[in-house]
């Protein structure tokens, strides 16, 4: 049996076809945006790669989950739309349920972790559904949804292992390879594992050798571990919330393992900066989850150098304040922000001396702290905190540089 024969019989033994897909494209056309594929000129030239975005950041909900969301929806009987639905997310499949359950006139619960972002709650509720948050996890959030429907017999809508909402993200692989047929590799996030293995099935059908990678939390390595055979923990809060998933579907674990070739891990840092690049370059908001695909690029640039990219920009739903935060410590990383600390005598001038060298350095003051009362210096001495702007870690340094030529002791912390 050829390489091509064998990957057919394995497509056709998945619980997922290409043709689920392409009857789920008819579903989704003009009820769902076909967001944009496009090359980024900038990202191409920083990582040695022909580097394409697929915006699912820029759906109406913000995330691919609608896709799957409405697929499955729009499967259900008269009797089942009557009663409603019920589904646990931890934001973004709630979002997409939420929203075309509105359109569809279906009443619909979600169960949504405690400790999901506001932001991602809000715009549910506002979507009509009505929201209860409950369980430390999204698997706790699944158990108790699924009491609570079962009571009031309401369909469970699974966030990933369902073939219908796996169909439905798989529409994806179809847009980006009909808008650029010749990808090398598609990278894409993974939580429970319904958009990769969507997204699987339809790549390798239209395009058998592709490769296909996922890229999943280091924080949260479930579908890693499950396999590759590894036990890495899973603990802690992850920026990439929406790929924190502990358990994965039976049915994504079954197209995975058939059909990913790779999957590789991210660490917080990475994620951030990945983030911060997406915001800063392509003027574009994605989420931790929605940001992973080109953390692993930027981690890995030997591995992808001179090939043809695909990455799912999955979501951007994400908290103002957290997405403020991640900004500033890329700037504080950068060289950019910085908080210099100075142990000085507590008479006049001291301040005037330290302002006036950062002046001529060219820095900008951004905030200057006195702490004269809780510090172990003596009476007589003041701990001074300033935090300053400079252009990289260059000017930093040289900053640094001339502080200390005007003897003054300096210590630089925030970067």
């Amino acid at each position: 049996m050829t390489m091509s024969e064998t990957l057919a019989a394995s497509l056709a033994r998945l619980p997922v076809t290409f043709g689920d897909i392409e009857a789920a494209a008819g579903v989704l056309a003009d009820h769902v945006k076909r967001t944009s594929f496009d090359r980024s000129r900038t990202l191409s030239g920083i990582v040695g790669a022909d580097l394409w975005l697929k915006f699912e950041n820029l759906q109406f909900t913000a995330t691919f989950k609608e896709r799957g969301a409405l697929n499955r929806l729009s499967a259900l009987s008269a009797d089942e739309r009557r009663r409603g639905v019920i589904a646990a997310s931890a934001g973004n499949h709630a979002q997409g349920v939420a929203y075309h359950a509105a359109r569809l006139s279906i009443p619909a619960t979600i169960f949504v972790p405690r400790g999901t972002p506001t932001v991602k709650i809000e715009n549910t509720r506002r979507h009509g559904a009505n929201v209860i948050e409950a369980g430390a996890t999204l698997e706790e959030a699944a158990i108790l949804a699924i009491d609570h429907g079962r009571e009031r017999q309401l369909t469970f809508i699974h966030p990933y292992d369902d073939p219908m909402i796996i169909a439905g993200q798989g529409t994806i692989a179809i847009e980006m390879l009909a808008s650029v047929p010749d990808l090398d590799v598609l990278l894409v996030p993974i939580g429970g594992g319904g958009l990769i293995s969507g997204m699987a099935v339809a790549a390798r059908t239209l395009r058998p050798g592709i490769e296909i990678i996922g890229v999943q939390a280091a924080l949260y390595p479930s579908m890693y571990n499950l396999i590759k055979g590894q036990h890495l923990p899973m603990r802690g809060d992850t920026l990439a919330e929406g790929i924190a998933v502990k358990a994965p579907g039976r049915i994504t674990s079954e197209i995975v393992r058939a059909l990913v070739d790779d999957i590789v891990l991210v660490t917080e840092p990475q994620v951030e900066r990945a983030l911060s690049l997406l915001i800063t370059i392509e003027k574009t908001v994605t989420e931790g989850a929605g940001a992973a695909g080109l953390a692993a690029v930027l981690a890995n640039q030997e591995r992808f150098r001179g090939r043809a990219l695909g990455l799912v920009l999955s979501g951007g739903n994400i908290d103002t304040r957290l997405l403020s935060g991640v900004l500033t410590r890329q700037l504080a990383r950068e060289g950019r922000l910085s908080q210099l600390r100075f142990d000085i005598a507590d008479r006049p001038g001291q301040l005037a001396t330290i302002v006036a060298v950062l002046s001529s350095s060219g820095a900008n003051i951004v905030e200057v702290s006195h702490q004269r009362i809780f510090t172990d210096l003596p009476a007589k001495a003041v701990l001074l905190e300033v935090v300053i702007e400079t252009r990289d870690q260059s000017h930093l340094a040289s900053t640094i540089a001339a502080l200390r030529a005007a003897h003054l002791d300096v210590d630089v912390g925030g970067n």
